[in-house]
């Protein structure tokens, strides 16, 4: 039986540049934008419909993700609770997107445009 000895750190001495290349679709900071829009505390799920049929789950946010050598530029549509500090979720909003988009990819958000396409009620508690 022969056997194979891998290093335990098969790149040690060789620095980021002679490993290869790390590219991230936008489609997966669109994804990280819109889970982290959910997230945050102030957003409010809205159901989706296609000619006055509902299809799919309800969800809080849409982003459009567009990656430069300047960084990163998120467009973002959101619907918010209503009643609630509209300014002080959306500050909330761009914080966590760009800590988190940070965290996880390593890229710098270089922008992040907001728009509230809803103010929703909470839903009463003997209506569904």
């Amino acid at each position: 039986m022969k056997t194979c000895v891998v290093p335990a750190t098969p790149f040690a001495g060789t620095g980021p540049g002679e490993r290869g290349r790390l590219t991230i679709d936008p489609s997966v900071l669109r994804k990280l934008t819109e889970r982290t829009a959910e997230l945050t505390p102030g957003t409010r799920p809205v159901p989706r419909s296609v000619a006055g049929v509902g299809v799919g789950t309800p969800t809080a946010a849409t982003a459009k993700v567009t990656i430069t050598a300047k960084g990163v530029d998120v467009r973002l549509e959101v619907a918010l609770r209503y009643p609630g500090p509209v300014g002080a979720t959306v500050e909330a909003l761009r914080s966590r997107i760009t800590d988190e988009i940070r965290r996880i990819t390593g890229y710098q958000v270089r922008s992040i445009a907001v728009t509230v396409t809803a103010l929703l009620p909470e839903p009463s508690p003997g209506l569904r």
